[in-house]
């Protein structure tokens, strides 16, 4: 196991157990809705979109149509047109690993870039790359494991997706220890629960994104942006020399 490989595998320890009973609640709910082991485990190859996939049992079950599912899709994910943006001049500097690095970011994987402290021995890029393959496998490797314990043995997973909430509580508890300048978290909190109690649970996420956005971007000056480039170009470019030498 190279250094990168074995450095990610430590940190997505995490999100391993949050994917692994989750996809798996989602294998037993597909088998429970009818489908075969093998349904479950092609949407979550192709899909990968955690919540969306719980709904996704009852649009198949019902035979909904490709628009109906198409919009939902569009609907429930369009966060990660805000916060992909961050990460996106870093991305296509992967090369060929771009594609894929789009398809797999989620917000587990997002909230770890973002949090990781990368040691000059590595390369980061690499690391990155690692985390996404692997908490993607770990959330194929569930889907499967509940697809065929599902007919099997029935379970009850009620309140296990508390363990997604307990994680990113975890990281923003982190992150608030590492950073001095708390006005993202406090912004984000505050437009979140403003906009829960205008709009409710099920539609507040999208106006709450946009303006914590446009506040951010008013009030983070744009010489702080360009020196968060620089430093994870630096990285990058220590990584580089650290492994050629």
């Amino acid at each position: 196991m190279n250094r990168e490989l074995k450095y990610a595998l430590g940190k997505t320890i995490p999100i391993m157990f949050s994917y692994l009973f989750l996809s798996m609640a989602f294998g037993i709910m597909m088998n429970q809705a009818g489908f075969p082991f093998y349904w479950a485990y092609l949407v979550s190859l192709t899909v990968y979109t955690g919540a969306f996939q719980f709904v996704i049992v009852s649009f198949l079950s019902a035979g909904a149509g490709i628009a109906t599912i198409a919009l939902t899709a569009l609907a429930m994910n369009c966060r990660h047109m805000f916060y992909g943006v961050t990460f996106l001049k870093e991305f296509k500097s992967m090369g060929k690993r771009y594609p894929y690095m789009i398809f797999s970011l989620t917000d587990e994987t997002y909230a770890l870039y973002c949090s990781l402290e990368y040691p000059e021995e590595l390369d980061h890029h690499q690391v990155m790359f690692d985390i996404a393959w692997l908490s993607r496998a770990y959330w194929l490797i569930g889907t499967l494991v509940g697809a065929l314990l599902g007919q099997i043995i029935p379970f009850d997973f009620e309140g296990v997706d508390f363990c997604m909430t307990a994680l990113f509580v975890t990281i923003l508890i982190d992150q608030w220890k590492k950073t001095e300048d708390h006005a993202p978290a406090v912004i984000g909190g505050v437009s979140a629960v403003v906009f829960l109690l205008i709009f409710g649970a099920s539609r507040f996420m999208l106006p709450s994104l946009m303006v914590t956005t446009a506040l951010l971007l008013i009030f983070t000056p744009g010489e702080n942006i360009l020196k968060t480039a620089d430093d994870r170009n630096n990285v990058s470019g220590n990584s580089a020399v650290g492994k050629t030498v």
